[in-house]
């Protein structure tokens, strides 16, 4: 199984829609090394849901549900999506202003590549957050 972080600004889609949806395709993405980091998606690798711009934290995990297929949001190339289903919320979000406070996060994709909106997350790392936001 891999580790993944997923964001999404939440005035276009939020958690609390993930969670009353359940299953959400994860459309829109227009980036080329997210794309491909959504093709390596496979079923059961799990992703933290972040909220971008607005909050700015770790709020919940989803899971892969369907491999990557044509995103039916492109107008033109070769983008695809996956479906996500929402697991659950973290008791505590973790903020990205405490992962950059953190030393152990200096090599995080979310500090390193801030503006990728697919990206892998490493074990320890899953780990590290799932401890600091209240998951045991």
């Amino acid at each position: 199984m891999n580790y993944w972080l997923v964001k999404s600004e939440p005035d276009a889609f939020s958690w609390d829609q993930q969670m009353a949806n359940k299953v959400e395709p994860w459309t829109g993405v227009r980036n080329h090394q997210a794309k491909n980091n959504l093709k390596a998606m496979k079923i059961g690798d799990l992703a933290f849901f972040y909220h971008s711009n607005i909050g700015k934290e770790i709020v919940g995990i989803v899971e892969v549900v369907r491999e990557a297929y044509p995103d039916p949001t492109a107008e033109a190339g070769d983008w695809v999506c996956v479906d996500m289903q929402a697991l659950q919320p973290l008791p505590r979000p973790v903020t990205l202003a405490h992962i950059k406070s953190d030393p152990a996060f200096d090599d995080f994709a979310l500090v390193r590549l801030s503006r990728l909106s697919v990206a892998p997350v490493g074990q320890a790392h899953w780990q590290r957050i799932c401890s600091l936001g209240g998951m045991t």
